[in-house]
């Protein structure tokens, strides 16, 4: 391949297609090695816009890798949150891409059906015709057009309620890193709403609750431990905490209403902690 390729010129905004569209980075590697393959045999004469081409190629693929995952992720032990990635500053620059690749609507997105879940990343994100969108997942553009506005009621439904600016997000989750390094319990409540809920994912490999813990004193009491490690990174386009304890890796990732955590996504599966060394290209 080489570096005029339109495939390797498009890298980054397949990767991050594939990525919004599955929730995790090894499952999108996996999509643009298959769309590679078949743009390795494609006509290239027969194909008058190259990126368009390519979007349609990882979203179908996407689309069937997304059919299989349902499956093994109905199985998976505990709770299933998306893999962090730690990304640059400045994605936050496009308030647009960081919200859509944030931990909280990548775990929206999951709540989403294949088709639904596409149609909302290529329309809302990615700002993708709707006649193209509609040759991507073989249905009408008139069936799209129904399908993306059922998808924006459903994530406007479930998306965080408030919208904050980046320095009160930062500063909020500089606060709860702090009550999360000292492990006192009183600086962790006056930082969370009362309401705040947590969810967290050890797959089955590394402790972490089962099920959603409800409830400030609940969330409190289980983090107040001493000894953390704690570090603030970027990820998903936005600040979070990267968390070490007994040689045990996490990442904690915020919601953050009105001054205060709404919610906690935590993810300590150490298969879904390997890229945290390189910053992630994410773009559109």
């Amino acid at each position: 391949m080489t570096h005029d390729d339109p495939f390797v010129a498009h890298r980054s905004l397949l990767f991050t297609v594939a990525y919004e569209m599955l929730g995790s980075a090894a499952d999108a590697e996996d999509v643009l090695q298959e769309s590679w393959l078949r743009w390795a045999a494609a006509d290239r004469a027969e194909v008058r816009d190259p990126r368009a081409y390519l979007v349609r190629t990882v979203t179908r693929q996407a689309l069937n890798q997304l059919r299989t995952l349902s499956r093994s992720r109905e199985e998976y032990v505990g709770e299933w949150l998306p893999e962090p990635l730690l990304t640059a500053p400045d994605v936050a620059e496009d308030v647009e891409l960081a919200e859509s690749v944030s931990i909280a609507m990548l775990t929206v997105l999951e709540t989403l059906g294949p088709t639904e879940r596409a149609v909302f990343v290529l329309r809302e994100v990615f700002e993708v015709p709707y006649g193209e969108i509609a040759e991507a997942v073989g249905k009408s553009a008139a069936a799209v057009r129904q399908i993306a506005r059922r998808a924006r009621e459903h994530v406007a439904a479930r998306q965080p309620r408030v919208r904050v600016s980046r320095s009160e997000q930062q500063a909020v989750v500089e606060r709860f890193l702090a009550a999360l390094r000292t492990g006192e319990l009183q600086e962790l409540l006056d930082v969370m709403a009362p309401d705040v809920v947590m969810i967290a994912d050890g797959g089955g490999i590394a402790a972490a609750a089962a099920a959603p813990v409800h409830g400030a004193a609940s969330v409190a009491h289980l983090l107040a431990r001493p000894g953390r490690v704690v570090s603030v990174v970027w990820l998903n386009g936005a600040p979070a905490g990267r968390v070490e304890l007994e040689g045990r890796l996490a990442t904690v990732s915020l919601v953050v209403e009105n001054g205060k955590v709404t919610r906690i996504h935590a993810v300590a599966n150490p298969h879904k902690l390997t890229r945290l060394a390189e910053p992630a290209e994410l773009v559109r």
